[in-house]
Parts: C-alpha cells; sequence; structure tokens
C-alpha cells in the first residue's frame, strides 16, 4: 500500500472471505508483487525496498544482557561475565540496557557516573574479554536533560502543529520531546551523541522505540505527519546505521532494531517485542517472526525466556533451544536477569550445548546470511516458503526452515512433547543420526538437550569444529557431512569467510554407487582437505578426504 494518510486493513470484517485496505478519498494506490516461488517474490520486494546489510559474523553469537529495571554496575555485569565463563558458555555481546543512563534522563547518552565512574576502563576491560558492547538508545529526549535543552535551542525536535512550540509527552519520561530525524541538523546533531558513545569502546546500538510517533505535529522538511507515522522508523534506524557504517566499517555495522516499516530490512537485525514468560507467548513470538521473514526481514531475534515476569525453569530451557536455532540470539528480560543459574543449574549445561551448537553451525548460517543479503530470502523460513506446493506446509506455524537444509520445531510444552511435520523426501536428525521418510506427522518426547532437528536429503552441509565463538575460519575448521544423496542429484556447499565472500564450494554428485565429489578453494593451500562424511538413507555413514582444491570419489557400500 502506498498512500499518504490513514490507511484501514481490514480482516473478513465487510465479509469473511474479504481482506480489505480503503482510505480516504477516491484513489487507492497500491502495489503487487508477482513471481513463481515466494522466493522470487521477496527477491522483487528487497530490490525494490532495500536488501539487508550483511551482519557482522560475531553477532550470530549469544548477547547477554542488564535486562531492563534491574539493579546493575561494572561489578554486577562483571560477575555475570564471569559466570559464563566460568561455566564455559561462549558470549559474544554484553547489552546495557536503558539504565546505563540515569533514571528519567532518556536518552541523554550519557553514562550514569555514580554506577559506571570508570566507562572507557569498563568498557576496555570487557573487550579484553573479547565481547562486543550494545547500549540502549531510542529517539525520545526527557525534558529535565541539558541534552533536550540543546535540542530544543536547535530545532531539533518535532514542533507542534498549532504553532505552540515543541511537542512534548509524558509518556515513558517526561516532557519528552521526539528527534525530528526530516532535518539534516538533527540526524548529524544526534549522531554526534553516538559517535562519541563509539569512541568510548561501544559497538552497536539496540535502537528502542520509534513508534508512538504522534501526528499533530510539523516535520522540518514539511513531510505529511500520518505517512510519517510509520516512514519515521526508517529514518530513524537509517540515521543510527550509517553511523555506524562510516565509524566501523560497513562489515561491522549492525543495530538491534525495534520499530521498522517497508525498507527498514535494509538495517538488521530487527527483534521481536516485548514477550512473556510462557509457552503461550513463545509460539506467538515465533507466529510473529515467521510473518516478519515473508514481510522481508532477514534478520530477526527475541528475548529469550521471554520479556515480561519471570520464566519457570523448563520455559527458559525449552527457549533457549528456540532463541539459539534462530538468526539471532539475546538473554534479555524485564524485572529478572536472565542470567542461566538464575533458573538452575542445568540450564547452564542447556545454554552452553545449543552456543556450541549454533556455533558450529555458523559456516551454513552464515553462507545463508549472505544469501539474505544478496537476494533477500530469509534465514528463518516459514515451512510453506519451503515448499510451496505441499498443501500441509500451508498452515505450519509451529515449526520452520533455517535456510533451505535444516528443519526444526522448537517445543512448547512443560512434558517435553512435540508433533511436527517433515515434508516429502528423505529426512535426517542432525542430533542423533536417525532417518524418518517424510509426507507425515510425527509425535515424540524431547529432553531439554534436544528437539526436532532434521536435514534434508540432497544436503551437503558445512560443519565447523570451533564451538567457542561465532566468528572464525569457516573454510579451513569445517567438517562437510552429505545427507541422503539421491542417485542422479547434486548437492553444492559454499563456504563464506567471516566477510561474506565465498572461498570454498564443493559439489557431490550421485551416479548409481558412486559419488563425486569436487572442491573449489579459493586462496587455499594446495594440500589443504577437508573431511567428508556421508549419511545415506539408512543412517549408515562413509568418510572420505576431499582436497580444497581438486576431486574425490566415494563408492557406496
Amino acid at each position: 500500500m502506498d498512500h499518504t494518510g490513514n490507511v484501514s486493513f481490514e480482516v473478513a470484517s465487510e465479509k469473511v472471505e474479504y481482506v480489505g485496505f480503503s482510505v480516504p478519498g477516491e484513489e487507492l494506490r497500491y502495489y503487487l508483487f508477482y513471481g513463481p516461488t515466494h522466493k522470487e517474490i521477496l527477491k522483487a520486494y528487497t530490490g525494490l525496498t532495500g536488501r539487508p546489510a550483511l551482519p557482522p559474523a560475531w553477532s550470530f553469537g549469544l548477547w547477554l544482557s542488564t535486562s531492563f529495571t534491574t539493579d546493575y554496575d561494572e561489578q554486577t555485569v562483571t560477575s555475570f561475565l564471569e559466570g559464563m565463563e566460568e561455566r564455559k558458555i561462549p558470549l559474544s555481546v554484553f547489552h546495557f540496557d536503558c539504565f546505563w543512563m540515569k533514571g528519567l534522563q532518556w536518552c541523554d547518552f550519557e553514562w550514569d557516573p555514580e554506577t559506571f565512574p570508570d566507562v572507557k576502563g569498563m568498557l576496555q576491560r570487557y573487550h579484553e574479554r573479547g565481547l562486543k558492547i550494545c547500549v540502549w538508545i531510542n529517539p525520545y529526549i526527557a525534558q529535565g536533560t541539558k541534552t533536550f535543552r540543546e535540542a530544543a535551542a536547535g530545532g531539533y525536535l518535532l514542533k507542534r502543529a498549532d504553532g505552540h512550540g515543541i511537542w512534548q509527552t509524558d509518556n515513558w519520561q517526561n516532557g519528552m520531546g521526539v528527534v525530528d530525524f526530516t532535518n539534516p541538523k538533527a540526524c548529524k546533531w544526534y549522531q554526534g551523541k553516538l559517535r562519541s558513545l563509539l569512541e568510548m569502546g561501544v559497538d552497536c546500538f539496540k535502537t528502542d522505540f520509534g513508534e508512538r510517533i504522534p501526528i499533530d505535529v510539523v516535520y522540518q522538511d514539511g513531510s505529511e505527519p500520518v505517512s510519517m507515522h510509520n516512514y519515521y522508523a526508517f529514518l530513524y534506524n537509517r540515521c543510527v546505521f550509517e553511523l555506524l557504517k562510516e565509524v566501523k566499517g560497513q562489515q561491522e555495522a549492525v543495530v538491534f532494531a525495534r520499530s521498522a516499516t517497508a525498507g527498514g530490512q535494509q538495517f538488521p537485525v530487527h527483534w521481536g517485542g516485548d514477550s512473556s514468560a510462557s509457552y503461550i507467548s513463545m509460539a506467538e513470538t515465533l507466529r510473529g517472526g515467521l510473518s516478519f521473514a515473508m514481510s522481508g526481514f532477514s534478520f530477526w531475534s527475541h528475548d529469550i525466556g521471554g520479556f515480561e515476569n519471570t520464566a519457570p525453569a523448563d520455559v527458559y530451557k525449552r527457549w533457549l533451544a528456540f532463541g539459539l536455532l534462530s538468526s539471532h540470539s539475546r538473554l534479555h528480560g524485564s524485572g529478572s536477569y536472565r542470567v542461566p543459574w538464575a533458573f538452575d543449574e542445568q540450564a547452564c549445561d542447556v545454554a552452553r550445548y545449543f552456543v556450541q551448537l549454533k556455533c558450529s553451525l555458523m559456516p551454513y548460517l552464515y553462507a545463508k546470511a549472505v544469501e539474505a543479503h544478496e537476494d533477500g530470502t530469509p534465514v528463518m523460513r516459514p515451512m510453506v516458503f519451503a515448499f510451496e506446493d505441499d498443501p500441509a506446509c500451508q498452515t505450519l506455524d509451529m515449526q520452520y526452515m533455517l535456510g533451505e537444509s535444516l528443519l526444526t520445531a522448537p517445543i512448547f510444552s512443560e512434558d517435553g512433547s512435540a508433533a511436527w511435520y517433515l515434508p516429502e523426501g528423505t529426512w535426517t536428525n542432525y542430533l542423533d543420526g536417525t532417518v524418518k521418510e517424510g509426507g507425515r506427522f510425527y509425535k515424540d518426547r524431547f529432553d531439554y538437550f534436544s528437539l526436532p532437528l532434521y536435514v534434508r536429503e540432497n544436503t551437503l552441509l558445512a560443519v565447523g569444529s570451533v564451538t567457542e565463538r561465532p566468528d572464525y575460519d569457516y573454510a579451513a575448521s569445517s567438517v562437510l557431512h552429505l545427507f541422503a544423496l539421491k542417485d542422479g542429484k547434486e548437492a553444492v556447499c559454499k563456504i563464506p569467510d567471516i566477510h561474506g565472500q565465498i572461498v570454498e564450494t564443493v559439489k557431490a554428485i550421485r551416479s548409481g554407487k558412486k559419488i563425486v565429489v569436487t572442491a573449489d578453494g579459493k586462496n587455499r593451500e594446495e594440500d589443504a582437505a577437508f573431511a567428508l562424511v556421508m549419511h545415506d538413507e539408512n543412517g549408515n555413514m562413509q568418510e572420505i578426504s576431499v582436497p580444497a582444491k581438486g576431486e574425490a570419489v566415494l563408492e557406496l557400500i
């Protein structure tokens, strides 16, 4: 829908079989994106509205937050980091939520000196632990700050439509104003505040809010307020992302965004919203994320364990598996901490297991991230996206494809029971190697270290040997796993480096009992080689060595 005024979107209101759009006036303008597949449609859509930037590889690791209203200082944060290290749970990013600033001064972009007296030293100490640092920001400026006075004096805030000065509201913060991102000077001013944080040692930003944008306002460039209500989030995230590209470089720039509109997928990553600590909310989170994916957003995360309330240990542990089989993974809550030992000791083991699993899958996951960057195909995909001709997949919303080759179904029950569907074909359980034939539903019960995670037939999967971090030399450390390659079929595996360049392409072609494997490694040593493990339709395995530049032949037993 392309309209500058109010748009009404109604589902089954006039007639039960209708979905309707309506606008004031006599003209309705909209676009139809058509293609033979969902993939081609999204490719066309993101070709017009913008392809997602490629997030840095480190952003795919585990993020840990202070949570929202909890008490925290350097000592508290350091205790979290030491706790993760002691329990050998790999951690990539630490996020400081709102209270890195003084309460009721959001956002003045100044660290609370009473809680954090040595910011630069603290951030340096965290960097020495191998961590990236994220801080929370929003585009609202509280009245009781010098930052507000600066913005007001510069004309950087939205104006009232009645001409009586700056538009203000007490929602969220007292007397807050809203930054006008249509004003180039306001953008430069806002970026200046963030630039100071980057110079201190901050690596990225959680761009919270960007909604609740009023319509009874005047924009510096004369933009129509109703249409700007949605577009505002785009301008906000673009302003932040462009600064990160400038300061950190294209390959290191990433935001963790809340609000979005069409085109917002350019500024990854996006967040799933304030979920509650329950199985119901966990399931709704997945449904929302899959809808998000079908709307062109390739990289998505959610609050593991739920944001509101404190989850029972079983919900938290099940959400760990779900969260770490998402493109991005963050532990975050509201009034309580989300470190795993706050739930039980087994949660620490579960966290370690799934973080390590995700790190080992990074050669595959980052290749899917490159694909998303190049053509807009989401990393997490609804079943109907991958299997359009299978009627059973049209309504599945409790499972998904992670890339084109891995199928997973999170557990949404206290007793560990799950029902999931496997489309036609041969599917291999990634965790235990058992094989099932598709075209039917299955039911089973799972412990906290397991869930349905299946590999599609004719898949050549690169699995890394590094489990302590997400950013490493994928080609040099990978073992290739070939799953249920059918006679006459070809499987291809493309392995990127951490900058998104494909450095190894491996193909396997089966003819009868013979599988020919060829590899074309760029900038690889002549004597470099891969181990390749073949998993056949019966769950049997064979292993051969494949030169990084050359050919190998596997004779099936």
